[in-house]
């Protein structure tokens, strides 16, 4: 899975999103022999990112990924919002 950095080009927000994806995983069911549940081992076979929008500004238009150079770039130098 390859995590994306964003910014929002409207308020110049760098670290809140709401980020709606699709995804599709394979992971390991562990039942115990209470009948609980425990997940384990997940794995992102596919995931598709539909929309993100700004949590400060509540655009979904204006915000756009970083470069891995952007992204290095604003958390050496500890930009606001980052």
């Amino acid at each position: 899975m390859t995590t994306t950095r964003y910014r929002c080009t409207a308020c110049g927000n760098l670290t809140r999103f709401d980020v709606t994806s699709t995804r599709r995983t394979r992971a390991f069911h562990h039942y115990t022999l209470g009948g609980q549940l425990e997940v384990e081992d997940v794995e992102v076979l596919d995931e598709v990112v539909e929309e993100v929008s700004c949590r400060w500004c509540g655009s979904p238009t204006s915000v756009v990924p970083l470069s891995e150079e952007e992204a290095a770039d604003a958390a050496a130098q500890g930009e606001p919002g980052s």
